[in-house]
């Protein structure tokens, strides 16, 4: 048995050679997300849906002209070029904001489909070791459902808010010059509306929120529980867990509730203003015909032309502010589901060279020599190192041990060999190459990992050890399938398909499948592998230590194990605490 790994306790730095070549690995890394939420597209899309609204002031003047024409006695040959622009303007309307509207909704898509792309490149990217990292249920349902509200949000409340800031003020500097008492009308009701929308959407955005937290919360439970579902009904919990479940959606329906209560009130509270604004301009309007009310119009009479030309701004006036009450609520959910987008997009641990894992890699190494200098790590939020000047060298074709109590770092050691983290200070070199996050992926793509519970997907057992690896052929599954043990399993079940999380096999099976990945490609020379034994009786644990020895012919193998039979068949063992002890043969 060789000599045991240099576990000193003094903290050892860099040595400058390595300190000159190493390159920083980044605790924490976010994939970038695009702040322009609209971009170009999205304010030609407002401009035009603006614009288009402006229209109705020739509409307007039009439609004011020829009634007037009308009362005075003209007939309706002599007003045709009137009704030829009403309907030309109201073409040239309804084409600029069906465009506007169109590009909208493209915009919000494609911003939709970033901030996707950002979060879920955000997730991808995040390190196994991260314990900060959103629940799947959560995430899934921040991403599949509640993300959804941004593009109402940026389609249409977007737009409305603009319209609602340009259009009224254009008509009312059209107003002005004709009657300064029905401008004053609009004035003076025009700003209650969004004073009560404002204080009506902050309680919308807060309750949009909470809804959002909960829909997520119950999502996570409900996948959660259903991934433990074998062990909800062994042990009799199937009644606690569907209360449980039934509480969580009563919740929700009630937060559902309150949004829905709050959406109705801001569009309660903007049509009580918006018919007393217009029911006070027409009454002006009409005494001021009739000539009961002889004020109001700069010292002279409006006519019937200004007149109706007024009544007919006036509707014109409040309608953006009725169509950005109609959307109010969109905001309040559309920023909410954006700040979940950015809550999963966040800094946190991220993989190191993950995006090279994406893009794929070229090149090899020259062997899975692993030589560990001065390592030191602590776990996000523990205030102790996990490693202080931690050493280690493992030759070529070696087969080691990692041993040591739980909590000393086994695992921990394993993924950061794997390039899953990164680390604070030292440097770990595989094959005569640094770890960084520059050769992370690089090295990851010749390093094999087999660990304590492998996911197995619903499929065959050929998929499931291909892995979708172009390069794997047939007679490498093959091979591997015989390495494994797996040859007669396979065999046996033909084209019968695995259930998801590998249904229908035992755990040493699923070991095996595990195994058989691990064996299939030969470009992997070097091989980690986490308990590999744990939870497994006698005669299987055996089976599976050899199958294991028989996966890692010709490779490096580093296992962190409890077992020490498992143990004791490696070439060398490394005690990564100084009281755990085992009688190496």
């Amino acid at each position: 048995m060789g000599p045991a790994a240099d576990t000193s306790s003094t903290v050892l730095r860099t040595p400058s050679s390595v300190a000159d070549d190493r390159e920083s690995l980044p605790v924490s890394s976010a994939p970038a997300i695009s702040r322009d939420a609209g971009g170009t597209s999205a304010r030609t899309a407002a401009l035009l849906q603006v614009l288009a609204s402006l229209l109705w002031l020739p509409q307007a003047a039009l439609l004011a002209a020829g009634v007037g024409a009308i009362a005075n006695g003209a007939g309706l040959a002599n007003i045709h070029w009137l009704v030829m622009g009403v309907v030309g303007a109201g073409i040239v309307r309804a084409a600029l904001d069906s465009v506007g509207t169109r590009l909208a909704f493209n915009a919000a898509r494609g911003v939709l489909s970033d901030r996707r792309h950002a979060a879920t490149a955000s997730l991808a990217a995040r390190s196994p070791l991260d314990i900060g990292r959103p629940a799947s249920g959560m995430a899934a349902s921040v991403l599949a459902e509640q993300a959804e509200a941004i593009v109402p949000y940026l389609a249409r409340f977007r737009p409305a808010r603009l319209k609602a800031s340009t259009v009224p003020i254009v008509i009312l500097l059209c107003v002005l010059p004709l009657s300064w008492i029905a401008a004053v009308v609009l004035l003076v009701s025009a700003p209650l509306i969004p004073l009560f929308m404002a204080l009506i959407g902050w309680r919308a955005k807060a309750a949009s929120e909470k809804q959002l937290v909960e829909m997520g919360g119950m999502n996570a439970f409900l996948l959660d529980r259903l991934r433990g579902l074998a062990t909800i009904r062994s042990l009799g919990a199937v009644d606690l867990t569907a209360r449980r479940l039934r509480a969580n959606a009563e919740s929700l329906r009630s937060r559902t509730m309150a949004v829905l209560r709050i959406a109705f009130l801001s569009s309660a509270v903007l049509e009580l203003f918006a018919a007393l604004g217009v029911a006070m301009v027409a009454v002006y309007i009409g005494f001021h015909l009739l000539g009961q009310l002889n004020f109001g119009a700069w010292g002279g009479r409006l006519s019937l032309n200004e007149g109706l030309f007024i009544l007919l701004l006036a509707p014109a006036f409040f309608e953006p502010l009725r169509e950005l009450s109609a959307v109010w609520h969109d905001r309040a959910s559309g920023e909410a589901a954006m700040e979940a987008l950015d809550r999963l997009a966040q800094e946190g641990i991220f993989l190191p060279g993950a995006e090279d894992d994406r893009q794929g890699q070229s090149g090899g190494i020259q062997s899975a020599e692993v030589r560990i200098d001065a390592l030191s790590f602590r776990h996000a939020g523990s205030e102790g190192l996990l490693f202080d000047g931690f050493n280690f060298h493992i030759v070529p074709g070696e087969r080691v041990a990692v041993l040591g109590p739980s909590g000393s770092g086994k695992s921990t050691l394993l993924a950061l060999i794997a390039g899953l983290a990164p680390y604070e200070q030292g440097a770990i070199t595989i094959g005569g190459t640094l770890l960084t996050a520059a050769t992370a992926g690089k090295l990851r793509a010749h390093t094999a990992w087999v660990g304590q519970k492998p996911h197995i997907f619903a499929g065959s057992v050929f998929d499931n050890i291909a892995l979708g690896r172009p390069h794997l052929t047939q007679d490498n599954i093959q091979a591997a399938l015989d390495t494994a043990g797996l040859l007669g399993v396979a065999r046996a079940r033909g084209n019968v398909q695995i259930g998801e999380g590998g249904s229908g096999l035992s755990g040493g099976e699923i070991l095996r499948l595990a195994l058989a990945r691990a064996a299939a490609d030969p470009q992997k020379m070097l091989m980690l592998a986490d308990e590999p034994t744990a939870h497994l009786d006698t005669t299987t644990a055996n089976e599976i230590t050899a199958s294991l020895l028989a996966s890692s012919a010709g490779k490096t193998l580093i296992v962190a194990t409890h077992d020490p039979v498992l143990a004791s068949r490696m070439d060398r063992i490394i005690m990564l605490a100084p009281e755990a002890s085992l009688e190496a043969a």
